[in-house]
């Protein structure tokens, strides 16, 4: 069951109209790291959650991402709701109602298609989906994946903080990048309260590959580091001619029935590549400029 509560989560105070920055507001809103896609994933986790510490935790948590929705769209409607009743009544004469909702920027997106008010897409006008949501219903992937979602999206608020002047907006923005703050700090104790939380779900790694670093990408830049050094790595050097980890000669084989092989063997004589011939081919004939060299062809007439 859910109720609403009039009031915003947190009061917001904006000082004018500025379209253009409501159009960059929206990431928040509709984009990948915003509030309805954490909404949105926090609650498919909880439902489907057997733990109800666990449950609790995160549909409270998917609650307050809806309030901070609610928020981010509040703001959006604050900036754009100058433009937004100059557009609807005409106000203005063509050009300058024109230049009031671009400003330079796609915000007239926002403005003739949405009408001023917060719209279910990122900042540059791709629509919200589902695809946002990343879940996979193992607590201790999820909970990591939790943490750099919330980790992404304080990334954003910096970003917005720091391109607005508004002190008002500031206050909001940087109420909600705490936030972020305390989720993350929420969901990592919730991961370390799980006993058994590495490696992912159930099964173990391979002993023989689970300590070994294969230095794949070699020259110039190699670096060592806590990643591929101690007593916990085994540094393995891969070497041009480096054969398979797990031994044979690293080519793959699938066992067939009689029947089936004499088919692939069919088919493949079929479609044999003959490499004494060198045939007269369209581009041969008359590729035009640009096609790069082809043999001289002579023919008679």
């Amino acid at each position: 069951m859910f109720m609403h509560n009039k009031n915003l989560m947190y009061t917001v105070r904006v000082s004018e109209p500025d379209p253009k920055l409501a159009s960059l507001m929206l990431e928040q809103f509709g984009g990948p790291q915003g509030e309805l896609a954490a909404a949105m994933r926090y609650f498919t986790q909880g439902i489907a959650d057997e733990d109800p510490g666990r449950k609790d935790m995160l549909i409270d948590i998917a609650t307050e991402e809806l309030s901070h929705l609610e928020v981010i769209g509040s703001i959006v409607a604050m900036l754009t709701k100058g433009a937004k009743g100059k557009l609807a009544e005409g106000a203005e004469a063509t050009a300058d109602l024109y230049a009031n909702i671009t400003q330079g920027s796609g915000s007239h997106t926002l403005q003739l298609l949405y009408g001023g008010g917060p719209a279910l897409v990122n900042s540059a006008g791709q629509l919200w989906t589902g695809g946002y949501i990343d879940s996979i219903g193992e607590p201790t992937a999820d909970l990591r994946s939790n943490i750099a979602a919330e980790s992404r999206a304080k990334i954003i608020y910096e970003r917005l903080i720091n391109i607005t002047n508004d002190p008002g907006v500031k206050d909001a923005l940087t109420f909600l990048m705490t936030r972020e703050v305390a989720h993350q700090k929420m969901f990592e104790k919730a991961l370390y309260s799980i006993e058994n939380n590495f490696p992912p779900g159930k099964l173990p790694g391979n002993p023989d590959y689970t300590d070994k670093y294969y230095n794949m990408s070699t020259g110039p830049g190699d670096a060592r580091g806590p990643w591929n050094q101690g007593d916990q790595w085994e540094f393995v050097e891969v070497k041009a001619n480096q054969k398979p980890v797990n031994g044979g000669d690293g080519n793959p084989t699938v066992r067939l029935a009689a029947e089936e092989m004499k088919a692939i063997e069919q088919a493949a004589m079929r479609t044999k590549s003959r490499t004494d011939l060198d045939p007269v081919t369209g581009a041969d004939l008359g590729a035009g400029p640009g096609a790069g060299k082809t043999k001289k062809v002579t023919t008679k007439g």
